[in-house]
């Protein structure tokens, strides 16, 4: 008799938890580059699918990117337990390691591909996976890469921009993966806005017409979701990884090679608005010396980085690293800058558009916007920071979150029901009364 009323009581506890206790189904989308104002209440005006998707939802004001506002640092503080750069490791999108001479360029050569780079903190999708939960990754950067020894249940991997088509069809697919059970978590990267805006400026028609496209295949999405049913099981979270601001690289560049020799350098990774130097045995001073008295950048040593950056306990951070101001171009020379194939099929084209200023600037703001069952509507939150979207995904995952930079008390507002009031990961009531009901009946 007692072990029939246990079960009982259990079943009832259990299914009086079940809202509160069961995981639901989580859509996330970074678009790359997607500047804060790109939908300020103007923008918004022309633009129905993200209309209806604030007006379903959680827009914040801004999100500030962790330092250096550059895509693979923010790709990981995004989705590596919300940790800033010099905790997840990941600290540039261009990387030197010293003691194996190995280099980290932007995901192209298959020395990234390492764990080296990868291992410094757990990826959401690897702690999802762990726990038995499937993931799906569209197009993402780094989901090809077996990191902690784990690799996601599908990834379809970023090999070229991902076009507008590519897009839709990842989100359609992935819909359909949640409504089939093959998905609990899908996550998909577009980088159409990011380009756009490199190329003609953030200002500029063709920057334009790419958000337009994106906004089309919202309106679509929040229709397809109605279409599939998906509506009460679904929650939908939109992101950027930073912002966007103009530059004029015919009077606003730093060439290197005019101030110091670049004999004098080991290593120089990357360039552009933070640029890091390894100086040759013994030429440290000097070249610390001639470039501190350049104008429009500033030349840190790795202990003298602000500790506002989070950035120089970083494993792969260099002896000194170089901070543009913003719109300044920093290069070895002239002959290094990276043109793109514009109109004439030639690289001649120059770029208007670039990020990894500093991360308080007003251009370097991203975006977060969220939508669901476990959302507020028409909901206007304060800004958040790129280390807090990770306990938001954690909680709607319904996963307990790992020691992480990210601030509870900065997401709490957005989301509803009694289950915000408690910081992610912590069990509600009714399913502690379901676990003791267990102990007591088991």
């Amino acid at each position: 008799m007692a072990v029939k009323l246990g079960a009982l009581l259990l079943a009832l506890a259990l299914g009086l938890a079940q809202p509160a206790c069961a995981h639901r189904k989580v859509l996330l989308l970074l678009l790359d580059g997607f500047r804060s104002d790109y939908i300020s209440d103007e923008a918004l005006e022309s633009l129905p699918g993200f209309t209806e998707i604030v007006s379903r939802g959680v827009k914040v004001d801004y999100l500030t990117p962790d330092f250096p506002s550059l895509s693979y640092p923010n790709y990981y503080t995004l989705m590596t337990a919300g940790r800033h750069c010099e905790v997840h490791q990941m600290v540039g999108n261009h990387m030197w390691d010293a003691s194996t001479n190995t280099s980290f360029e932007i995901g192209v050569n298959r020395e990234s591909l390492m764990p080296l780079w990868w291992n410094g903190s757990e990826p959401l999708w690897v702690t999802l996976t762990k726990a038995k939960r499937k993931v799906y990754m569209y197009y993402w950067p780094g989901c090809e890469v077996e990191i902690l020894g784990v690799r996601p249940t599908y990834c379809l991997e970023y090999k070229n921009v991902p076009t507008d088509i590519n897009f839709a069809n990842a989100v359609s697919d992935a819909l359909d993966s949640f409504k089939s059970g093959r998905a609990d978590l899908a996550a998909i990267y577009h980088e159409r806005i990011d380009v756009e805006g490199h190329h003609y400026g953030p200002s500029s028609p063709q920057r334009e017409d790419a958000l337009k496209a994106v906004d089309t295949v919202l309106k679509y999405m929040t229709t397809w979701i109605q279409d599939r049913g998906l509506q009460d099981n679904l929650n939908v979270l939109i992101f950027s990884d930073h912002g966007m601001t103009d530059i004029f690289w015919m009077d606003k560049v730093i060439e290197l090679n005019k101030y110091i020799s670049l004999d004098d350098l080991q290593q120089v990774k990357d360039r552009g608005p933070v640029v890091s130097l390894w100086p040759a045995p013994g030429r440290h001073s000097e070249v610390y010396n001639k470039l501190s008295t350049v104008a429009h950048m500033t030349v840190y040593e790795k202990e003298a980085i602000p500790s506002r950056f989070h950035y120089k306990k970083g494993k792969f951070v260099s002896p000194l690293t170089l901070v543009a101001d913003e719109g300044w171009f920093i290069t070895e020379d002239r002959e290094m800058l990276p043109f793109w194939m514009n109109s004439t099929g030639k690289q001649e084209g120059w770029q208007r558009g670039w990020h990894g200023y500093d991360n308080e600037l007003m251009d370097m703001r991203g975006i977060f916007l969220a939508f669901g069952p476990d959302f507020k509507s028409n909901f206007r939150a304060a800004p958040i920071r790129s280390v807090d979207v990770y306990n938001v995904m954690c909680h709607v995952a319904g996963i307990a979150p790992l020691p992480n930079n990210g601030s509870w008390s900065r997401v709490l507002c957005m989301l509803k029901g009694p289950a915000s009031d408690a910081p992610p990961g912590l069990p509600s009531s009714c399913c502690v009364l379901a676990l003791i009901l267990l102990l007591l009946f088991a």
